[in-house]
């Protein structure tokens, strides 16, 4: 007989699933057994757990052939399982290599009934998690022994250590033994139900449990409950005189969907039917636990935190009249049954909400929670400008009437006068001057070489553009408060033909905001117009944006330059402009972001690889470098010693310029090689981290070791073996461009911007 069952309840995500077995089959302990249950799965599961049966004993259930619910999946394990104790986890989550030993052996240690372990939240799969959170705990271990060697208090065992009381008679041994489990049951409850921030987040998972109290107590999953059964699995357990332990170094990693839209956690699913359950489920825990007790003193908590966090400010806010009648009538009924004495322990604010809920006073609720969320605003607006700026955006900007011929440009948030935009500007001054009223978002000091306003992005004016503007030109997505007015119209320009997998395309994302698919989603949901510079981007940009408006294929306006008949004369003048030597030829370094480095949102790290001073001492007699990083990255290049030879142009703000004043291109995964392919000049792709790159952090829409127009380098030695041997490599890759320019470049012809503008703007 296993010592342990573990139960998973599986309904899709099969690549989620991978992850949970692989950290199965890792596990230190190997006396368990996998009880799969199938709910409303109709694939065919033995391809995915075929791998893992030769080093775990997996058990299939099913539910019935409809999908029935977590509840009823974990209850079929439950009848099912053989071990002496029992863990829940779910399928798409893992845990570490010793999780169940470390659980086990505490059990074990003092007869515990349930132990539980310590929970971490991520969004990566387990190939990625595990060596950054291992590098921090590495990092944390060594601070806590340093700051012990110097006689400080360290925090890196979580676990109570044990009273001396070897001096204590047998009777005293088991008052203490008493009094210690009293103890850790009440702080067992304090940290699995009190202290949550939502009840929706109590769980039964990390928790091993020992069988026979389950089966003693009689307890079950509510299968009527969708949504909150592990609140009353949970409350229920501990209401009874159990024992308990915790055990923090038992890590379980709870995985967050990156895709709400597609493949949504059971925590993101919108359902109407929430909201009645989440009422019964209270009603049922506060008719099954001990009214004097600790239990219910949680979650009585639980319903005046639910209230006070979240229900008033639906009384408040929304235009739903629900909220103000049946619904305000099941929460007071529901709030009539908090105890007294739990109310009384609240804080004086909380207290007041609810005592005005059940004396039925709905517009004494609504003057409470708008006196506080008026003073939290007041805090945040002292602290950060650009709260109160937003607060005017809503509060008063968006009831100013739409400004007909007002058009908002920004490219690269503000931080350039650069990209497609820059090109669909110029083309409407030129051509028609005086017609429009032109706003440019601009953080930096370049002066319009034509009429138009500047605005700071998050600045007073730039709010009230963006509420009141009639079009907007954008080259990256618009902010996630922007509300678009009827009447309002944006073009999306995007910025570049992607090469690397994006949103929707992507199983996952390894990016410092791995929540981006949902809020692309919405933004997406609000471009009238998408600019595509080939087919190839047409096909992606539907597939990855869930697109089905209107496709402008024109090319890109940004590459109309690359096209003009006196490109030549512009770049002898560019040449001049930017300080390079009439006698030098020139390469521009232009590499992207690494999505896994990074220090917060927008921000990342970057370490330049290519070898500066071996490329100087080679090159400087024929070349300069020009360097040109991602607007991503925060990292200043450091350029010590490269002076003469190493220009770097990092913050200059149209790449497109850099193109035409350059004979080689070196990039690597960015998209900049698909505009700089209509200049036919030669390219070169260092890419040292490819196998990284493509099979773990992004992916890739094309072969690129099949249809890249030039090599592909892996040390600096390559890189500069090939520019001396510029004319050969351009030879040898001559017909692969061919086929290259034909499919990314075919469509630009120099008239992208006049083509958007007329398609846009009527004209």
């Amino acid at each position: 007989m296993p010592k342990v069952s573990i139960i998973i309840p599986f309904r899709s995500g099969e690549f989620f699933l991978v992850d949970c077995l692989e950290s199965l089959k890792a596990q230190s302990f190997k006396d368990y057994e996998v009880l799969l249950v199938l709910d409303g799965y109709f694939g065919d599961i033995n391809h995915v757990i075929e791998p893992y049966k030769a080093d775990m004993t997996i058990r299939l259930f099913s539910t019935n052939e409809e999908h029935t619910g977590v509840p009823a999946a974990r209850n079929v394990g439950l009848e099912n399982a053989e071990g002496e104790f029992v863990y829940f986890l779910d399928a798409d989550d893992y845990i570490f290599e010793d999780a169940i030993a470390v659980l086990l052996e505490a059990a074990e240690e003092s007869q515990e009934d349930m132990v539980y372990g310590k929970f971490h939240y991520t969004y990566y799969k387990r190939d990625i998690f595990l060596p950054i959170y291992i590098e921090k705990r590495e990092a944390m271990i060594a601070a806590n022994e340093a700051l012990a060697e110097n006689g400080g208090d360290s925090d890196a065992d979580d676990d109570e250590d044990d009273d001396e009381d070897e001096d204590l008679t047998e009777e005293e041994l088991a008052e203490l033994e008493s009094m210690k489990r009293f103890r850790a049951r009440r702080k067992a409850i304090r940290r699995l139900i009190t202290r949550k921030k939502r009840f929706r987040n109590v769980s039964v998972l990390n928790k091993l449990f020992r069988k026979s109290k389950l089966d003693e107590l009689g307890l079950k999953f509510d299968e009527t409950q969708t949504f909150y059964s592990d609140f009353l699995f949970v409350t229920m357990f501990l209401d009874h005189e159990v024992n308990v332990r915790k055990r923090f170094h038992a890590h379980y990693i709870k995985r967050k969907h990156q895709d709400p839209v597609n493949n949504p956690a059971l925590s993101q699913v919108q359902d109407e039917r929430r909201f009645g359950q989440m009422l019964e489920m209270f009603n049922k825990a506060i008719d099954v636990t001990d009214p004097e007790g600790t239990v219910r003193r949680a979650v009585d908590h639980q319903i005046i935190v639910y209230f006070t966090n979240y229900f008033v400010k639906k009384l408040k806010r929304s235009e739903n009249d629900f909220w103000r009648e049946e619904r305000f009538d099941a929460m007071r009924e529901l709030a009539l049954r908090i105890s007294k004495a739990n109310l009384r322990r609240e804080k004086f604010w909380r207290r007041r909400m609810v005592k005005a809920l059940r004396n039925g006073q709905q517009d004494k609720c609504v003057k409470l929670i708008t006196r506080r969320l008026a003073w939290k605003k007041f805090k945040k607006m002292i602290r950060g400008k650009n709260v109160l700026n937003k607060y005017l955006y809503r509060r008063k900007y968006l009831k100013l009437p739409i400004s007909e011929n007002t058009i908002v440009f920004e490219s690269f948030l503000g931080k350039n006068y650069s990209d497609s935009p820059k090109y669909i500007y110029e083309y409407l001054a030129k051509n028609y001057p005086g017609k429009y009223n032109l706003v440019w978002v601009l953080d930096n000091k370049t002066k319009l070489p034509y009429e138009g306003v500047k605005v700071k992005r998050f600045s007073r004016k730039y709010m009230q553009y963006m509420a009141t503007a009639k079009y907007f030109v954008f080259n990256m997505r618009q902010p996630t408060w922007f509300k678009k007015r009827k009447g309002m119209i944006f073009l999306e320009t995007w910025h570049g033909t992607p090469l690397k997998k994006l949103v929707f395309d992507l199983d996952e994302v390894y990016s410092a905001s791995p929540l981006y698919k949902k809020e692309v989603y919405k933004q997406s949901r609000e471009w009238d117009y998408l600019i595509a510079a080939n087919e190839f981007s047409s096909r992606v940009f539907k597939s990855c944006f869930m697109f089905d408006n209107p496709m402008l294929e024109y090319g890109y306006p940004r590459n109309d330059l690359l096209h003009s008949p006196d490109r030549d004369a512009r770049a002898e003048e560019l040449r001049e402009k930017l300080g390079i030597p009439k006698y030098k030829k020139t390469i521009l370094y232009a590499p992207t972001w690494r999505d896994d480095e990074y220090y917060g949102k927008g921000q990342y790290k970057f370490e330049l690889k290519l070898n500066l001073s071996e490329m100087k001492k080679a090159l400087s007699d024929e070349y300069v470098i020009l360097l040109r990083t991602h607007y991503f990255i925060a990292d200043a290049l450091d350029l010590k010693g490269m002076e003469g030879f190493a220009l770097n142009f990092s913050k200059y703000d149209d790449i497109t310029d850099l193109y035409l004043v350059s004979d080689i291109i070196i990039t690597d995964y960015s998209s900049v090689f698909f505009d700089y392919a209509n200049l036919k000049r030669p390219m070169l792709f260092y890419t040292y981290d490819l196998e990284k790159y493509r099979d773990v952090l992004r992916g890739f829409y094309i072969d690129i070791e099949e249809e890249l127009p030039g090599p592909l380098l892996y040390t600096t030695a390559e890189v500069i073996d090939a520019v001396k041997n510029i004319d050969a490599v351009s030879e040898k890759y001559a017909s692969k461009y061919e086929v290259f320019y034909d499919r990314y470049c075919g469509w630009e012809d120099g008239h992208a911007a006049e083509n958007v503008a007329k398609k846009v703007f009527g004209l």
